[in-house]
């Protein structure tokens, strides 16, 4: 008996991620997710340097800024809540300093200026359609940090807003990394604090913009994180206690399909080789001084070293 509708995965057959690939990860809380699992496995890869980014307004903004090297100053960050914040960037990159602020923020441009030209690979996650404005400038604000609702004005973006968006952020980065490969998704977390309708609504532009997009410009491709989680994943069971997060089998499971779609056979072992040494790096001994145990730790060190040979630039905690 069949307990599940699958969506059928062809492997890529061009452009693979293996372990010479350098990876940026831009987008919602799930990209922090997914970014996770390529550090845990040792892939070369950099995650949201300005914190998480809900919608393709955000991450338009730090990408024209980052092309062009933007030079952070006072005028770009505010103080509220005993913090210094910026609308540009999430909570994460709020300090008790105002030189803190914008030296981190220069920092961050600087490395996703650098993460863009030396990048195989950009893995953008697309969160929402709902975008806050400030009134007083009209910016779509990454994060709007506790600032009083009267401040801002909320908006749906139109399927041609988003497109219009996405042209601009891939137009941007060829400009600096003509080669770079796209592969672009949509968030399974949903946003119902917009509403439940105003949510599907709202995932809808956001698919039907990437379907259009990726039509027109090589090397774009689409990911379904969306899709394996509504329609493959249809239970609360793969949902964290908030019903709204996926759990870790969801997160694994999204992550097995995108492996197995962007990775080569070789790098499959790989990985495979990795999540051992990582498990015997985690593995918490009955009796550290026995002889078994030293035996554990030299075997998993030959692995470490083996491994090394092949791929100089991976380094282990241990």
């Amino acid at each position: 008996m069949k307990l599940q509708t699958n969506i059928p995965f062809f492997k890529e057959t061009n452009n693979l991620i293996d372990y010479n690939s350098k990876i940026i990860l831009l987008g919602s809380c799930f990209s922090e997710n997914i970014g996770k699992k390529f550090r845990y496995l040792k892939f070369q890869s950099v995650q949201n340097p300005f914190g998480i980014l809900f919608h393709p307004k955000a991450i338009e903004t730090i990408i024209k800024n980052a092309v062009n090297i933007k030079d952070y100053t006072g005028k770009d960050v505010f103080f509220l809540n005993e913090r210094w914040q910026s609308f540009e960037a999430h909570s994460q990159l709020s300090y008790s300093s105002k030189e803190e602020i914008i030296q981190q923020l220069n920092k961050a441009s600087i490395s996703t200026n650098k993460s863009l030209k030396n990048s195989t690979h950009i893995i953008i996650t697309l969160g929402t359609s709902w975008v806050y404005r400030l009134k007083e400038s009209g910016l779509a604000v990454a994060n709007c940090h506790k600032v009083p609702k009267h401040k801002f004005r909320k908006e749906l973006l139109s399927i041609a807003e988003i497109i219009e968006s996405l042209a601009v952020i891939i137009s941007l980065i060829k400009e600096i990394n003509p080669t770079i490969n796209f592969i672009f998704t949509v968030s399974p977390v949903r946003h119902i604090k917009d509403g439940f309708i105003e949510n599907q609504q709202s995932k809808a532009h956001l698919i039907s913009a990437l379907h259009q997009i990726i039509k027109f410009h090589e090397n774009s491709f689409y990911f379904p994180s969306y899709e394996i989680m509504m329609d493959e994943l249809r239970d609360y069971r793969f949902y964290k206690e908030d019903m709204i997060h996926p759990n870790n089998i969801a997160v694994n499971y999204i992550w097995e399909k995108l492996s197995k779609k962007w990775f080569s056979d070789e790098t499959l072992q790989t990985t495979e080789q990795i999540e051992k040494i990582q498990k015997n790096l985690d593995h918490k001994p009955f009796n550290s001084e026995s002889l078994l145990h030293e035996k554990f730790i030299k075997s998993t060190e030959q692995k470490i070293k083996k491994l090394q040979e092949k791929l100089p630039h991976i380094f282990f905690n241990y």
